[in-house]
């Protein structure tokens, strides 16, 4: 129940961004006086729709998505000669820039206000200290170490050595650990395959006792791998003033914007191992469809997290989705807003350098010449999208345990 509450949380969240996206080109559309004939949730044949004014507002069948339609959003539109002065492509270029990129303010602006509310009301997470004591012992060796267990995975070198919740490793391999940096060191030194030495703290009975265990290290993903998390003593939530608020929130959303970047040009070299077990080792394997976040949502609100842990991860989870859908539409290729914005620069640029030169404006570009190009960019995002929701139906992402 509380997987399927926490897919359908995602599935609203996603479409409220989408709304807001198609509403920034909406209003200040309708602010510079363009007409705008549509604007509508989803896609496919109409559920409901209610016309105010020259607008139908409506839902269709298929909740992927959503659009605004501007009359003469392209010279290659056919329009009513009534409505040729008010169409897009005939304002000037400032305020069709303005149209074009409000989508995506819009986005970043709201991610940017989301993760303020959660500084301040929900608090910034302080990590806390890791120590030497184990939390929870792996069953497994995954295939990496973001890898969830799956059948046929050997156990892991902790479970098979009797490393319990509760001990508290002292030294690791001859080597005295004092805390978890410490520890993660000296199993980086090792080797997989070695058979090393673990002394132990472990409470029984009111006493603790000194004994020693023997493990012999797997390997995830190459590295040298023990099988256990460490006790965090020390981790809460602090809530922040309105000035810190805003300075987390520019912090997130400079890191994200970096990491979608990296996880975008990770992506295809990643993609022969988005059907493997490897799929969660590198950034680029990390990408995933609607489908897997929709996942990974529902996997949020049914893990044994605290509520808070609960409720910032899923706000983290539709800050991301904001951002990438901001990020993504910069992107100077058609029919992206980054492609139309292009236009319009490219457009300004060359009436600037006609009238260095005493010619006269050459006008709109014929997008037409752009077409070949549109449709290509437009057949790799739908084949890339099909392949990632393959990815997530066959190889779904799993948060860490």
């Amino acid at each position: 129940m509380a997987f399927l509450l926490g897919a359908l949380a995602f599935v609203v969240a996603l479409l409220v961004s989408v709304m807001l996206h198609e509403a920034g080109h909406l209003l200040t559309a309708k602010r510079f006086g363009m007409k705008a004939t549509q604007y509508f949730v989803g896609f496919g044949p109409t559920l409901w729709s209610r016309r105010r004014g020259e607008t139908e507002y409506g839902i269709k069948a298929i909740p992927l998505g959503g659009f605004v339609k501007i009359v003469g959003y392209t010279s290659l539109e056919e329009i009513d000669e009534a409505d040729r002065p008010r169409a897009f492509y005939r304002q000037p270029a400032g305020r069709r820039a303005i149209v074009i990129a409000a989508g995506v303010v819009i986005n970043f602006v709201f991610a940017f206000l989301l993760l303020m509310l959660m500084a301040m009301a929900i608090g910034i997470r302080v990590p806390g200290t890791a120590t030497t004591t184990v939390d929870e012992v792996s069953p497994c060796v995954p295939a990496n170490a973001r890898a969830a267990c799956r059948e046929g995975d050997p156990p892991s070198p902790a479970a098979a050595a009797g490393l319990r919740a509760g001990d508290r490793v002292a030294a690791f391999g001859g080597t005295r650990v004092a805390d978890w940096a410490q520890l993660r060191r000296a199993i980086a030194a090792a080797r997989p395959g070695q058979t090393v030495p673990i002394v132990v703290e472990r409470p029984a009975g009111g006493t603790v006792r000194q004994i020693t265990l023997h493990a012999r290290l797997g390997s995830a993903g190459g590295e040298p791998f023990l099988g256990m998390s460490a006790k965090v003593v020390g981790a809460r939530y602090e809530r922040a003033g309105p000035v810190n608020a805003a300075v987390f929130a520019s912090r997130v959303i400079g890191r994200t914007v970096a990491g979608i970047g990296e996880a975008l040009a990770g992506l295809p070299a990643a993609i022969p191992d988005l059907f493997s077990a490897d799929r969660g080792s590198t950034p680029g394997g990390q990408v995933g469809s609607v489908v897997g976040a929709t996942d990974v949502s529902g996997q949020i609100f049914a893990s044994d997290s605290t509520w808070q842990d609960k409720l910032v991860l899923y706000l983290s989870l539709v800050v991301s989705v904001n951002i990438f859908l901001g990020a993504l539409n910069v992107i100077p290729l058609l029919p992206l807003d980054g492609g139309h914005l292009a236009i319009v620069a490219y457009e300004r640029s060359r009436a600037l350098a006609a009238r260095l030169r005493g010619r006269p404006d050459p006008g709109t570009v014929d997008v037409a010449k752009l077409m070949p190009v549109t449709y290509v960019v437009v057949l790799l995002l739908i084949g890339l999208g099909l392949l990632l929701i393959l990815a997530d139906l066959i190889n779904p992402l799993r948060l860490p345990e």
